[in-house]
């Protein structure tokens, strides 16, 4: 497949990457790499991106783009956010496209999961 002009990426900043790392493997099943005690690359079978360390972090009302993961039983993945580690933003709520809730992972990055409506 042709990947011109398809995001390929996503970077991170992680203030705990090993926290960070446990969360998303536990919770969405991505696969990580590390390069070095700074940073770590990640796959979720589809995208891949990294997390460095940086006690910034990512939320939308700092004005960072928001990233949507796609999750079937939404009640059921923000059970499994709450359960390790994560921080309920927005309860589930609809809008246009489905449903979704927002939340922060473990070193306070704001994302994301929808589901189909």
């Amino acid at each position: 497949m042709d990947q011109t002009n398809k995001i390929i990426y996503v970077e991170f900043h992680a203030s705990d990457l090993e926290k960070t790392k446990a969360f998303f493997e536990k919770v969405f099943g991505w696969a990580f790499t590390d390069y070095g005690p700074d940073y770590t690359s990640f796959t979720d079978g589809r995208i891949a991106g990294g997390f460095f360390r940086s006690d910034k972090r990512a939320s939308v009302a700092a004005g960072s783009a928001l990233v949507v993961i796609l999750h079937p039983r939404l009640e059921e993945a923000l059970q499994r956010v709450a359960d390790h580690g994560g921080r309920i933003t927005q309860e589930i709520f609809s809008y246009p496209g489905g449903r979704r809730f927002h939340f922060t992972e473990p070193s306070g990055n704001e994302l994301s999961v929808c589901s189909e409506p």
